[in-house]
């Protein structure tokens, strides 16, 4: 049986995609093998962070309306065997699917893959509701700014409804100086608000970009960098690793901000 996690968020544009792209890359390194749904019919951007883009062929709608079968929709990774890609149609709208329809296409996964990501799209209409209907367990991500963290708390709540009760956070594009000048949400204030067990924290990078501009995942690359660690320990506690979370506040450290904060107590 796959564990079936669906990556979302309330607010778009808080790099879902490529945290989805990440992560899967990190958990099939691992050895694990995994299965990305993308489920932003009518958009798809998951094969571009992949790289993937050019070899698709058939989508999930193909799929479903008997064209193909799913082993012949799936894109497989050209780094990676154990990972594979199952395309969204770009030219279908949300409605194209139902929940039921998403819950068949898992169905037919289950048992190859050890892990199942589905990339929802953001906010909490028909999208939302086909992505999260097979799933068993949810990351919430969002970033420090406060209309993500209120819509965020909004997917908690219909998650929770929906009777996904392991929910888990990751909180994106952190920036360090901007938090030690009290000009961003520190990740322990969103805790406080959310209320949701934590699994990462990814800087701000913007290495990301570059990586999401070429089709690489920053997981794959020779150097590692800080946020590449920060996805590579988040698949490592998805495992049930226990891994100590990074301390990008010492990162950014200097004299002036421990006399700052010696002082002025932040």
């Amino acid at each position: 049986m796959s564990r079936v996690i669906v990556i979302t968020s309330g607010k778009g544009g808080v790099g879902k995609t490529t945290i989805t792209a990440n992560l899967g890359s990190a958990i099939a390194r691992l050895g694990f093998k995994i299965a990305l749904i993308d489920a932003d019919f009518g958009l798809r951007n998951l094969d571009l962070l992949l790289g993937l883009e050019q070899r698709v062929v058939y989508t999930a709608i193909d799929v479903l309306s008997g064209e193909c079968t799913i082993e012949k929709a799936l894109v497989k990774d050209k780094r990676q065997p154990n990972l594979v890609l199952l395309p969204a149609a770009q030219n279908r709208t949300k409605e194209a699917i139902s929940p039921e329809e998403m819950k068949q296409l898992v169905s037919q996964l289950d048992k190859q893959f050890d892990f199942i990501f589905i990339d929802s799209p953001a906010g909490i209409e028909m999208g939302f509701r086909n992505a999260i209907a097979p799933a068993q367990e949810a990351i919430i991500v969002t970033t420090p700014e406060m209309a993500a963290v209120r819509d965020a708390d909004r997917i908690v709540g219909l998650l929770e409804s929906e009777d996904i009760k392991q929910i888990h956070l990751i909180v994106n594009r952190i920036k360090p100086k901007m938090i030690q000048l009290n000009q961003m949400i520190s990740v322990e204030d969103i805790l406080d608000l959310l209320v949701v067990p934590l699994i990462g924290i990814v800087p701000d990078d913007e290495r990301i970009i570059v990586s999401t501009n070429r089709g690489e995942p920053l997981v794959l690359e020779e150097t590692p960098s800080l946020p590449a660690i920060a996805f590579n320990n988040i698949a490592q506690r998805l495992d049930g690793k226990k891994i100590p979370f990074l301390d990008l506040m010492a990162a950014d450290d200097n004299l002036f901000n421990r006399f700052r904060r010696r002082f002025f107590g932040n």
